[in-house]
């Protein structure tokens, strides 16, 4: 590769266009060896330092090579994942059938594709990117580009709308053997063309954190009766008392009724009359308003905006406007909160993201932490994880965990150490795990002087902006755990001498990739920095799931304002993680056996 370095350094750019469109149809007509390939990445490399100005180092070259021959490249924080993909996505492109490079959001996915252009067109490649508002035929000629940058969401949706619009037909095979036949055309109608090749950004979000979440593409079913019935239902859910008349499970997040509960329910229903009269519906009803009441909290799981639920995702802290709770949950939740309630959607097809991703022939990602999950990755999609060594040695300090009883002296531990850090000039990241809790430290904050941005669900507009400015001296930036994923944290002027940028982490979060991805905002390439976390015995993480141990630690240490912080008490939130993952592992392996189940007796897709 070096040796390669040194001659493509010294050709013109004229001779540089032609090796391009030389290898360029080796890849397309398919005669590529492996010593094309590394020809190939050889090229792009120096393309890519005379048209960007930046030159891949040889650790993203290893990261590219994984990619390029279908592995999860595990690369740090801050190490140029974005400009990695590139060698891969070229080569693919070159290879004529399309090249889907898949990230968490639009902002991510325009501003790649913006970026990496010249790259890619001094290649002899098209690239383009698909957006939430782009309309049919935009989104054509994007998915027609050699390269196309693209969200999870957006992408499976459209092979969605392709699968209704093509109805029985499987292929482009039977697409034209349909017109030929003098059938209706629908190519018109379809915007995708095919699934070949996938590099999956951000792979641990997307592919394990998400990875059950349906997909549905669902219309309107107006009933009156049933949207009046959730409303009716908010009623009688706050006429209920919990451990009586139903019990509440946080670790399953699960509600069912008592016996006595059911009783009292047809009781209270019985001049009703309508839906209320069937047991069964009465009684799911009555659950799902439930749900709603016990486990689905305003700010936390959800914001009201302009009138509307919005849902806030778990795992990035983002609004996720187009989605919607399934089988009445939405519904019981605007009737808890007393908005208009949305009348039902019949859904017309449906797919998870984990059944998706294996549609595609070739796939592919890349994150900076996918090691914890290299098991799931092989079991579930075949991909082996490739650990990639950082350019530079990473120097992170990594404080020791603070735990203290109650949540209420977490947050003053918290304000307090805020302050004495910020008093050293040092810039401040500090992580939350809801709307709630940002907008409740902000406030905190306020009350002791210290200004700070806040970055979560509802403030979310200036993402990049807050996130790249949050390594200024004496900046204090809150964020949830969206923490600009994609977007690189700078280091102002002499923030390095004083020690780097300091992130606190004020929940452990269900998954210890999560805790690592937001550590790894700070010391990158090199840099200096240093991240804890400060957890109480209250927080979600571990009532939920160490219930009986977090009660009685809680106990013990009622009366105590300072640092509990024992063997004892750090490991019961590494129990709390552990349980929390083999609980959502469970959940991932019951939806891939559905899927398979699918598979084999429904036959929704092939690979074509």
């Amino acid at each position: 590769m070096l040796s390669l370095e040194k001659r493509f350094a010294q050709i013109s750019e004229a001779k540089l266009r032609e090796q391009a469109e030389s290898l360029r149809e080796t890849f397309r007509l398919g005669r590529d060896r492996p010593a094309d390939l590394e020809m190939g990445f050889a090229l792009v490399r120096e393309i890519a330092a005379r048209q960007i100005g930046q030159r891949p180092f040889l650790v993203q070259v290893m990261g590219a090579l994984a990619i390029a021959e279908g592995c999860v490249a595990e690369m740090s924080t801050g190490e140029g994942k974005t400009l990695t993909a590139t060698l891969p996505a070229t080569i693919a492109g070159w290879r004529g059938r399309g090249c889907h490079v898949i990230t968490v959001n639009d902002y991510l996915a325009r501003r790649d594709a913006e970026w990496m252009d010249k790259i890619y067109r001094f290649c002899g490649l098209h690239v383009g990117f698909i957006e939430q508002a782009m309309e049919g035929p935009d989104r054509r000629a994007a998915y027609q580009a050699d390269v196309t940058y693209c969200t999870n969401k957006e992408v499976t949706a459209d092979f969605l709308r392709d699968r209704l619009a093509l109805g029985r037909l499987q292929g482009e095979t039977s697409v034209l053997l349909e017109e030929l036949a003098g059938g209706q055309p629908v190519r018109d109608a379809v915007v995708q063309r095919g699934l070949y090749f996938a590099i999956i950004d951000e792979a641990d979000s997307i592919m394990i954190d998400e990875a059950v979440t349906p997909l549905i593409i669902s219309g309107s079913a107006p009933n009156s009766e049933q949207v009046e019935a959730f409303s009716q239902a908010a009623e009688l859910a706050d006429q209920m008392d919990r451990d009586t008349d139903y019990r509440v499970s946080l670790r399953r997040r699960e509600v069912e009724l008592t016996d006595p509960g059911k009783g009292r329910l047809a009781e209270m229903t019985g001049t009703l009359g309508g839906i209320w009269r069937v047991g069964r519906c009465r009684e799911e009803l009555a659950v799902k308003a439930l749900l709603a009441k016990e486990l689905y909290a305003r700010d936390k799981h959800y914001v009201i905006d302009e009138g509307k639920v919005v849902i806030v995702d778990d795992f990035t802290g983002r609004l996720m406007p187009d989605r919607s709770w399934r089988d009445g949950l939405h519904q019981a939740v605007e009737a808890k909160e007393r908005l208009d309630v949305t009348p039902p959607k019949d859904t017309f097809a449906r797919i998870s993201f984990q059944r998706f991703f294996r549609l595609y022939k070739r796939l592919s990602g890349m994150t900076g932490t996918a090691r914890e999950a290299a098991g799931e990755f092989w079991q579930i999609y075949s991909l082996p994880v490739v650990v990639v060594p950082p350019n530079r040695p990473c120097i992170r300090r990594q404080w020791p965990d603070v735990v203290m009883a109650t949540e209420q002296a977490k947050w003053a531990r918290i304000v307090s150490e805020i302050r004495r850090i910020h008093q050293g000039g040092r810039p401040i990241l500090v992580g939350t795990r809801s709307v709630q809790a940002s907008e409740h430290l902000s406030r905190l904050l306020a009350a002791e002087g210290l200004a700070c941005q806040v970055l979560n669900a509802v403030r979310h507009k200036e993402e990049a902006q807050i996130v790249a400015g949050a390594g200024q001296p004496s900046q204090i930036t809150i964020a949830t755990n969206m923490a600009g994923r994609g977007t690189d944290i700078k280091l102002g002027r002499g923030v390095a001498k004083l020690g780097g940028l300091h992130v606190m982490a004020a929940d452990r979060n269900e998954s210890g990739r999560i805790d690592r991805q937001l550590y790894g905002r700070c010391a990158r390439q090199g840099d200096p920095g240093s991240s804890q976390a400060i957890v109480s015995l209250e927080d979600e993480l571990v009532t939920r799931y160490t219930g009986p141990l977090a009660a009685g630690l809680k106990t013990r240490y009622a009366r105590r304002a300072d640092d509990i912080a024992s063997p004892v008490t750090r490991s019961m939130f590494g129990l709390a993680q552990f349980n929390a993952q083999r609980t959502a592992y469970r959940q991932r392996r019951a939806v891939m056996r559905t899927d398979h189940w699918l598979d084999e007796h429904l036959s929704f897709a092939g690979r074509e």
